[in-house]
């Protein structure tokens, strides 16, 4: 009797490693080559090791949080985040490709700074406001709610340094225009609408400076 209970145990021990390995396996496969139902794959503009393509804008997936991932798919598929390119390929995926993706990024390392560290006034000006915010007009730290480092605080919000300067930017073109609207309570919003475009390049560019050079 204790030995078939040993041998059940171990194989539903067995089991359960096959299954994580699978969906391990499925996330890696769709970030190769798609899930060939549609959804291209994610290293043709995320890169090889999720870094992303800074320069164009496309963003680092590499050591995001998974839930975060998961649900900005999620938001695209249903239509509820807006993107030309991402769209198309957040409605092709199930929701267990989105699962599996998402933890194959998030299982990543960080990638190194996105740009190189800016200077004078840009890198004085985007450093008080991710570290201190303007507050005479009511625009908090970035750190304050994404971390005293810009690196996430899971779930709810995301790792933004380090990441394209391109890619932020344009994110806060977004927010500020109500293109994207899928923050909770609008607050991306509300800090987006009280910042300058020399503001939004500043604090872009010192945040993808983050991290090791």
């Amino acid at each position: 009797m204790m030995a078939s209970k040993v041998m059940w145990g171990a194989a539903l021990f067995a089991l359960g490693a096959s299954v994580a390995q699978a969906a391990q396996t499925d996330g890696a496969k769709i970030v190769r080559e798609g899930n060939g139902k549609g959804a291209a794959a994610c290293i043709a503009c995320h890169g090889q090791d999720g870094a992303g393509q800074p320069a164009a804008g496309f963003p680092r997936l590499a050591g995001m949080n998974a839930d975060h991932l998961a649900k900005q798919l999620h938001d695209m598929k249903q239509g509820l985040r807006s993107n030309l390119v991402m769209q198309p390929i957040a409605r092709a995926l199930s929701d267990a490709d989105i699962a599996a993706t998402a933890r194959f990024y998030a299982a990543l390392p960080v990638p190194p700074a996105m740009g190189p560290a800016p200077s004078g006034d840009v890198l004085n000006r985007g450093k008080q406001l991710a570290r201190i915010g303007n507050w005479s007009k009511g625009v908090p730290a970035c750190f304050q709610c994404h971390g005293d480092q810009g690196q996430g605080v899971a779930p709810h919000f995301p790792a933004i340094a380090p990441q394209s300067a391109t890619y932020l930017v344009n994110q806060l073109h977004d927010w500020k225009s109500g293109s994207r609207h899928n923050d909770p309570q609008g607050l991306m919003k509300s800090v987006a609408d009280r910042l300058s475009e020399a503001d939004m390049t500043a604090v872009a560019a010192y945040l993808a400076s983050l991290g090791k050079h």
